[in-house]
């Protein structure tokens, strides 16, 4: 595969490109006027949307306001991109990238630790290691946790390290590549996928071709199952079958309606709510998804218990107020996909109405957000699909631009180095 010349993580250079073009129009913070503390803002969670938050809080307030991000990983991974890692294209080494920057260039205090409480009354969040941290303002960005009940038996089967998720990318994302790589020419791997919403619409379809077109070259006997609990694809549909019939026919078999319920890891078998069971050589059982558990914790997920609803002017959230939620936990609007861009996008929103309302101002009535989220179906072509969304004061909500969006004609390799540009554009508009 050639070789992407951008940003090398380990160098790691500030590159603002295109994820930071966008920050004009989310519209930014006006201008602070005399110097003195705004106040403190402490940040859980250091993924797309609690580092970008974190940055910007520092950046927009001329660092007048007192940003702590509280993260237990000591190195952000990323999750897009990761399928390439499953696929054998990439290496972990390639997704990660140091929390550092933060606090040399931008005064945050990175505190490597989980938080056991929130206390939405006395503005105050507990640390399992101990200490209490005061704020003024808190934003939320847990990311997602899977509903373990969603599946019996899988659970056990995840802990005993014999049937992988890697939805969050680390350790089970180089597990389930190793399981790969020992699963015989002329083996099964099926992958379910839980019904809609669930973290990045788009990413268990790209796993699939990233998996079926590394059999296609070293294991060329061997069948992807993909399992999908939706009646058809949520994301880029048309692009992806194209792609399956022309590029991987007798090696990827896709079925709808096909909802997981149940696994027998001694086994390896599946089972599904009304279809026959799947037995296969290596299982990557998705389960269904909510916010992160500080914010099942806290009441924030208000909406059907599982995500949390906000005022999309500001991320507010509607059960406590002072608390902005962003990123993968919140209840979606219509097109706005769980996705880490979408998650960079909110993170500079709710930076920029905290400051205003620190500053005892009204914050931007009209945010914009953006998205878009590339689809890797080989090692090196993409497809990607594109929207623009803005708040709509009198409906209260985040609504489609018209004829803003935009889907791939095809993969191509081009797209593929845009995909990679993004990522480090992408990476440097958090960390650098």
């Amino acid at each position: 595969m050639k070789q992407h010349t951008g940003i090398n993580r380990r160098g790691f250079v500030s590159v603002l490109g295109g994820a930071a073009a966008t920050v004009a129009m989310t519209g930014c913070a006006t201008p602070l006027g005399a110097a003195g503390s705004m106040g403190k803002v402490v940040v859980i969670g250091g993924g797309y949307g609690g580092a970008t938050a974190a940055k910007y809080l520092r950046m927009w307030s001329d660092k007048r306001i007192d940003v702590t991000l509280v993260e237990p990983n000591t190195s952000f991974i990323s999750c897009p991109i990761s399928n390439l890692v499953v696929g054998g294209y990439k290496q972990m080494s390639d997704i990660t990238v140091p929390y550092d920057n933060l606090s040399r260039r931008h005064g945050v205090k990175v505190v490597h630790d989980t938080v056991a409480s929130i206390d939405p009354a006395k503005k105050t969040v507990k640390l399992a290691g101990g200490d209490t941290l005061a704020y003024d303002r808190l934003v939320v960005s847990p990311g997602i946790d899977l509903i373990w009940s969603s599946v019996q038996g899988l659970q056990a089967a995840s802990q005993e390290g014999r049937i992988l998720q890697a939805w969050k990318a680390g350790a089970e994302t180089a597990a389930l590549r190793r399981q790969l790589e020992a699963m015989p020419d002329g083996g099964v791997y099926a992958l379910t996928i839980p019904e809609a919403p669930y973290r990045c619409p788009p990413g268990p379809y790209e796993r699939a071709s990233g998996v079926a077109a590394y059999f296609k070259q070293a294991k060329p006997k061997s069948k992807v199952l993909l399992l999908d609990a939706n009646a058809d694809v949520t994301s880029k549909g048309p692009l992806f079958k194209k792609v399956w019939a022309e590029q991987y026919k007798d090696i990827l078999e896709y079925r709808p309606k096909h909802k997981a319920v149940a696994v027998d890891a001694s086994t390896n078998t599946v089972k599904f709510d009304v279809n026959d069971d799947v037995k296969a050589d290596v299982l990557n059982v998705l389960p269904s998804m909510r916010a992160g558990t500080i914010a099942q914790q806290t009441g924030l997920a208000n909406i059907n218990a599982r995500w949390c609803d906000v005022d999309y002017m500001t991320y507010e959230s509607k059960v406590h107020p002072g608390i902005h939620v962003i990123g993968d936990s919140i209840q979606i609007t219509p097109l706005m996909p769980k996705s880490g861009h979408m998650a960079n996008q909110h993170g500079k929103v709710a930076a920029a109405a905290i400051i205003e309302l620190l500053a005892g101002r009204t914050p931007n009535a009209k945010p914009v957000v953006m998205n878009t989220c590339y689809s890797f179906v080989d090692g090196k072509n993409v497809i990607h699909v594109a929207s623009v969304h803005q708040y709509d004061a009198e409906k209260k909500t985040m609504l489609t631009v018209p004829g803003s969006g935009g889907v791939s004609p095809g993969p191509t390799e081009l797209e593929g180095s845009y995909a990679l540009g993004w990522a480090d554009n992408i990476w440097a508009d958090m960390l650098a």
